[in-house]
């Protein structure tokens, strides 16, 4: 297997961005949970911000694995249609699924942003970061959700892609950056020696370090640094 973890998954990752290192335009958006201990060592090792960007698969009701579409921030909904005829799903059914997975997303924001407000995008270069992309739902959902946002640029990163995920996102980002590509990708989890399940606690873990961290900085740098920015200069959608 290619990775020990999502921790080793990050520092390969990290290997093959360092022309974001350290800039100040540079966000690294990772996609809970389990992109988020990715994208935590891809931000420690080139010194910028971490934050998320929350993005739920939408999964066929008989099949778990089956992924039909994806919910992101910002009432992000997007449906492979031509998938949910040939399985026989119907509208209403699709819409339930989404609205299920939508409700779970305004909840995970509750969660995620609820000691921090919502990172600022507004032109500035985001990574985005996952484990793994498959099908590519749950990123595309993503990225359409950062470009309402306006940023300067969208790097799609992830551990492991598929050709079909590649194929589709690569024309709407600056850069797609993977550390394996193969087709198909049957299961992220496949590619891990160590793919343990990550629970909310550890994402808000990891978030509070990046937060003390930046913290840190900032008072290194100077009170001028660490202004806030006000509230209407968010970018990202909730």
């Amino acid at each position: 297997m290619p990775f020990r973890d999502r921790a080793d998954a990050g520092r390969q990752l990290a290997s093959r961005l360092t022309t974001y290192a350290g800039r100040e335009d540079v966000t690294v958006l990772a996609l809970p949970r389990g992109g988020v201990l990715v994208g935590f060592e891809v931000a420690k090792l080139l010194r910028v911000p971490l934050d998320v960007l929350i993005a739920r698969r939408i999964v066929a009701l008989d099949n778990d694995r089956m992924t039909i579409g994806a919910v992101a921030s910002g009432g992000v909904r997007i449906v492979d249609e031509e998938l949910c005829r040939a399985l026989g799903v119907s509208d209403r059914t699709v819409q339930w699924l989404a609205d299920v997975e939508a409700r779970e997303v305004e909840r995970l924001e509750r969660v995620y942003y609820g000691c921090h407000r919502a990172p600022d995008i507004r032109d500035r270069t985001l990574l985005l970061v996952d484990d793994g992309t498959a099908t590519g739902a749950s990123m595309r959902a993503a990225v359409t959700a950062v470009e309402q946002g306006r940023p300067a640029g969208i790097v799609i990163a992830v551990a492991v892609a598929s050709y079909a995920a590649y194929a589709e996102l690569s024309r709407r980002a600056r850069e797609f950056v993977y550390c394996y590509i193969r087709d198909p990708v049957y299961s992220v989890g496949l590619w891990y020696e160590d793919y343990a399940p990550v629970s909310e606690q550890d994402v808000c873990r990891l978030l509070g370090e990046t937060l003390d961290r930046a913290a840190s900085r900032h008072d290194a740098a100077g009170p001028e640094s660490s202004r806030e920015l006000p509230a209407s200069a968010t970018g990202l959608p909730r």
